[in-house]
């Protein structure tokens, strides 16, 4: 059985995969970790990310962590055969997988039987040009027309996933996310915890995580990305932080400006990895303040995939 920990950035996916790992080792079992947070695939992306530096990672094998350079571009349908090529890997070394990641698609696109349509590159053009002359908002409103689900679920300032949903939409006639009508059906047998914290608190800490990013250094670490490409990454430039980051260097604006619109759309991309999280019926909720509840949702996590290895 994979195990699977989600939930919102900030609230404590990674501490809780290294307890259940430790939970799942002391009952005789191995475990490992695949990350499933996209821009910790990237090398270098490190304070933006909060990557856990592998000295504490307390002899936890992780894979799918540190595997892109800034200027790659990252994609679901590419994760996901690495994602499940490393998952067989731990299976038949004995041990229990856990995925852990906020990146809802990654997460899916992995534990349910989710399949990619194709692409059709008239359609993709056409809708690069009306994004040229009209705009992404334009764009954005034609999605949300056609996909209200889709649009929720996509950054509405990623203008290179609202053009591939208006392309799946067009080519398969079955809305611009085909790939999640198979989401209730698994490719493996999975169990899956969501951290919460409630709304009010959870924004103190995002809004105090932003502010620490920058005194740990986070426009050095941009500094020496963007020696490496970081700005033709057409992925790694978007992330939330890096972008700003660039900005700030580049002199579009000043660091107080820099952190505000982090801060701002760190905010909302939490509300959007709850909303994803929140559809599937999968996942199991736990308060991820409530010590008492958070230890015993990990304990019975452990117990549930020790227990299917032995089966």
């Amino acid at each position: 059985m994979i195990a699977v920990l989600v939930g919102a950035t900030g609230t404590g996916k990674t501490a809780a995969s290294l307890e259940l790992a430790a939970r799942i080792r002391d009952r005789g079992v191995g475990a490992e970790i695949v990350n499933a947070d996209a821009m910790q695939l990237y090398r270098g992306m490190d304070i933006g990310t909060a990557k856990l530096p592998e000295a504490e990672r307390q002899g936890v094998a992780h894979h799918l962590i540190d595997v892109l350079d800034v200027t790659d571009e990252a994609s679901v349908a590419a994760y996901q055969r690495d994602a499940r090529a490393a998952i067989e890997g731990i299976v038949l070394r004995g041990s229990v997988p856990i995925i852990v990641g906020g990146s809802g698609l990654y997460v899916a696109s992995v534990v349910t039987d989710f399949r990619f349509p194709g692409t059709d590159p008239d359609v993709r053009a056409r809708w690069e040009s009306v994004l040229a002359e009209r705009g992404l908002g334009h764009l954005v409103a034609e999605l949300q027309r056609r996909d209200p689900e889709a649009a929720a679920a996509i950054d509405p300032h990623n203008a290179r996933r609202v053009i591939r949903a208006l392309e799946i939409g067009e080519v398969t006639g079955e809305g611009a996310r085909p790939g999640l009508a198979a989401r209730s059906t698994p490719w493996r047998p999975y169990a899956q915890l969501g951290l919460a914290v409630e709304r009010a608190v959870l924004v103190e800490r995002l809004d105090a995580r932003v502010g620490e990013m920058w005194r740990a250094g986070l426009l050095d670490e941009v500094a020496a990305l963007r020696e490496r490409g970081l700005e033709r990454g057409p992925t790694a430039s978007r992330a939330i932080g890096y972008a700003q980051a660039l900005d700030q260097l580049a002199g579009r604006c000043d660091e107080a400006e820099a952190i505000a619109a982090t801060a701002s759309l760190t905010r909302r991309y939490a509300r959007r990895q709850v909303s994803w999280f929140r559809r599937d019926a999968a996942t199991q909720w736990v308060d991820a303040l409530d010590e008492t509840a958070r230890d015993a949702a990990l304990t019975t996590l452990a117990e549930t995939c020790v227990a299917s290895m032995a089966g």
